[in-house]
């Protein structure tokens, strides 16, 4: 059967990563979150004592940087497993903080377009269908509102152990990182022009998944 390639955009915490995941076990592709490498990118930095505004800084880290992602969903940065460290509330501000910097978004795309040219891949992020693959056969953005995202967020973050900030805190940074990621100057969020919108304020992962699933089948028999 025909393998295509998926982009899923939208704002921080609107479920991309799980829609995704979940997907790619379905179809037997590969999940390529790309969010995790910029949290990646953003935790080392900030390990090492390096501005999160420091482009050259960051640039210079980056290319002794190796950021591995697993079809199991791992991270591995330089061969460490941080695929909890990445997920705090922290390193999620710092992530966006990273993500404006112009060489460090074309250093990540290039690694993302590489990984992506077998077909066969489902990526998440803010600027797949925009910008990494802009020949992507489908496009999802996926939006929510801002309070569905701190509520999913924060039940997250307290499965998983990591610590966390109450619900409103939560929903006021992600008002402030939507208001940066929509706003920054290279590569902004924004939905594709032929991207399919889908708001998930009200769906269960589920039904998110099979809303999509619908959409790949009949790229796939063509």
């Amino acid at each position: 059967m025909k393998k295509i390639n998926i982009a899923i955009d939208g704002p921080s915490a609107a479920g991309k990563s799980t829609i995704a995941k979940r997907l790619a076990t379905k179809l037997n592709y590969v999940h390529l979150d790309t969010g995790a490498m910029y949290r990646s990118t953003a935790l080392k930095a900030t390990r090492n004592g390096i501005a999160l505004d420091d482009e050259k800084g960051v640039c210079e880290m980056l290319a002794n940087t190796e950021i591995i992602l697993t079809p199991e969903g791992k991270v591995f940065l330089d061969g460490e497993d941080v695929s909890t460290a990445i997920r705090t509330d922290d390193i999620s501000m710092a992530a966006s903080a990273v993500s404006k910097l112009k060489n460090v978004r074309a250093d990540l795309v290039k690694r993302q377009q590489q990984m992506a040219k077998a077909g066969g891949f489902i990526m998440d992020g803010r600027d797949i269908g925009t910008v990494v693959l802009k020949d992507a056969e489908l496009k999802i953005f996926m939006t929510a509102s801002a309070e569905a995202r701190a509520k999913r967020r924060y039940d997250q973050n307290i499965a998983q152990g990591i610590p966390t900030s109450d619900i409103e805190t939560i929903a006021e940074e992600i008002r402030k990182r939507d208001y940066d990621d929509t706003h920054r100057a290279e590569s902004p969020l924004r939905k594709a022009d032929d991207a399919v919108e889908i708001d998930t304020s009200d769906m269960t992962i589920e039904e998110v998944v099979n809303c999509v699933y619908q959409l790949v089948m009949p790229l796939l028999e063509v």
